[in-house]
């Protein structure tokens, strides 16, 4: 499967609703909404565990990600990923940094290839 990075840098590929979305499976779903509700302590229902990027432009999105606001940014300025913005570290990307580290590592590197 080819890397598909989402606005903030979720890898989409590593996703696992993005995942049980591809493969069709509806056993992954129930998992997911499980563990997820256990570890966001929020009721998630399988039905809610289709998602084919948050870039998608036909396909369905995580619910979630439907109302984000950096994706709501990002189509808006008609950004690749968030490396690709003029306002890149803005105050609503470092919120999301703290609770996802890893995606800024991933953003950092996409902008030192924009400058290369």
């Amino acid at each position: 499967m080819a890397e598909m990075i989402a606005f903030c840098g979720i890898r989409c590929e590593r996703c696992d609703t993005f995942r049980a979305t591809q493969a069709d499976d509806d056993a992954k779903r129930r998992q997911i909404a499980e563990r997820w509700s256990k570890q966001f302590k929020a009721d998630f229902r399988p039905e809610q565990m289709n998602c084919t990027g948050c870039r998608s432009e036909s396909g369905p999105v995580f619910f979630y990600c439907a109302m984000c606001a950096i994706r709501q940014c990002a189509r808006k300025k008609g950004v690749l990923t968030c490396a690709h913005c003029d306002d890149y570290g803005c105050s609503t990307l470092q919120q999301f940094w703290k609770m996802s580290p890893e995606n800024k590592h991933l953003l950092e590197e996409v902008r030192k290839g924009l400058k290369g």
